[in-house]
C-alpha cells in the first residue's frame, strides 16, 4: 500500500475532534455575556420561553378541530369529527396552557405574581381561547367563501381551503389574534410566524382584521401591528401595510403599540405591489392600483393608480 493510501485510510478510521470543549466553553461565555448585557439571571428551573416547536405542533391541530373533514386525518369520517374534534382540543389546549405558563412567568420577570396568580390566569386565558373558537370558525367560514368567490380559477370551496396559502395565512391570524387580545403576545406572533414561515405572508397578530377577507396568491404581503381592515377587503400579492416613520421618545428609544398602520375600510381592494404606509385611511370602496406608493389617505370611492397619481406630481409642480 502506497504512503498516500496508508494516510487515507488512516483518515477514515480515526474519530474527527472537533475541540467540542473548547466551542461548548465558548458558546457558555457568549450566552452569559448576553444574559449579563440584559440583567437576565440564570435559570435552572427548565424552559424559560414558549416553543416553537409545540406551538407548530398546536397550531397544526387547531386547523384540524376547526375544519376536521378538511384540515383533519385522512381517515377520518364524519360521524367521528365530534369525538376527534373533542380529543384534539383537549390534547391542543392543555398543551397551549403549558406555554401560556411560560410566557406568563417570563412577563412576571418583570412584573412580578405569585405562582397561584399565574396559574389562574393561564387557565383563563386558555379557557377564554376556547370559548372563541366557535366565533373563529365562522369568521373563517366568511374567509373562504370570499377567497372562492373573488377567485375565478377556484373550482370548490375544499379547494381554497386546501391549497390558498392566503387562507393558510389567514386561519392563523384569526387564531393569533385571539391570543394577542388574551394577553400572549409572543405566543400570539409565534403562531403568526408559523404561517409566515409556509407561505410568505406576514400577518401581525395585533392587526384587526374585520370578515370576508382574502389575500389572493399572498408572497410578500406585509400587515402592521396597527393595522386596521373593514369587511370584505381583498389585497393580492406583495402590498405593503406599514408604518412610515417610527416615533421616538427623549432618549432615542422606539414607541412601542402606536397607531402608525393604515385603516383600510369596507370593500377595498388593494392590487400587487401596493405599498401604503402610515396611519392614514383608505376610504370605502376604493381601488388601489398596482406598485402604488402610498402616504396620504384617500376619500371612499377613490380609484388610485400609478397614471392619476403622475398626473397629480405634474401638476402640483406646474402651480409652483
Amino acid at each position: 500500500m502506497s504512503d498516500e493510501a496508508t494516510v487515507s485510510a488512516h483518515l477514515l478510521s480515526a474519530q474527527p475532534n472537533w475541540d467540542l470543549d473548547r466551542v461548548v466553553a465558548g458558546l457558555r461565555e457568549a450566552r452569559d455575556t448576553w444574559r449579563s448585557a440584559q440583567r437576565r439571571g440564570r435559570d435552572f428551573g427548565g424552559r424559560e420561553l414558549p416553543s416553537r416547536s409545540a406551538l407548530n405542533e398546536i397550531a397544526a391541530a387547531l386547523c384540524g378541530a376547526l375544519f376536521p373533514m378538511r384540515l383533519g386525518p385522512a381517515d377520518l369520517r364524519q360521524e367521528s369529527e365530534d369525538f376527534y374534534v373533542g380529543h384534539t382540543l383537549d390534547a391542543a389546549l392543555n398543551s397551549l396552557l403549558a406555554q401560556v405558563r411560560l410566557e406568563l412567568k417570563y412577563a412576571a420577570r418583570e412584573a412580578p405574581s405569585s405562582p397561584t396568580e399565574l396559574e389562574l390566569r393561564a387557565v383563563e386565558i386558555v379557557r377564554s381561547f376556547a370559548s372563541l373558537l366557535p366565533a373563529v370558525r365562522r369568521l373563517l367560514d366568511t374567509d373562504v367563501t370570499a377567497a372562492f368567490n373573488g377567485d375565478p380559477a377556484a373550482r370548490t370551496v375544499d379547494e381554497v381551503l386546501l391549497c390558498y396559502p392566503g387562507v393558510l395565512a389567514v386561519i392563523h391570524h384569526r387564531l393569533a389574534h385571539q391570543l394577542y387580545r388574551l394577553g400572549v403576545p409572543l405566543i400570539a406572533r409565534i403562531v403568526s410566524e408559523i404561517a409566515h414561515s409556509e407561505t410568505g405572508i406576514d400577518i401581525h397578530p395585533g392587526a384587526t382584521i374585520g370578515e370576508s377577507f382574502f389575500i389572493d396568491h399572498g408572497t410578500g404581503v406585509v400587515i402592521g401591528e396597527t393595522a386596521v381592515i373593514g369587511n370584505r377587503v381583498r389585497l393580492y400579492q406583495a402590498v405593503t401595510l406599514g408604518a412610515k416613520r417610527f416615533e421616538q421618545d427623549a432618549d432615542g428609544n422606539l414607541l412601542k403599540g402606536a397607531p402608525r398602520h393604515p385603516v383600510v375600510e369596507d370593500d377595498v381592494v388593494i392590487y400587487a405591489g401596493a405599498t401604503i404606509l402610515g396611519r392614514i385611511t383608505i376610504g370605502k370602496g376604493s381601488s388601489i392600483g398596482g406598485n402604488i406608493w402610498l402616504t396620504r389617505s384617500v376619500p371612499p370611492g377613490s380609484h388610485v393608480t400609478q397614471a392619476n397619481t403622475r398626473q397629480e406630481v405634474i401638476n402640483d409642480g406646474a402651480g409652483i
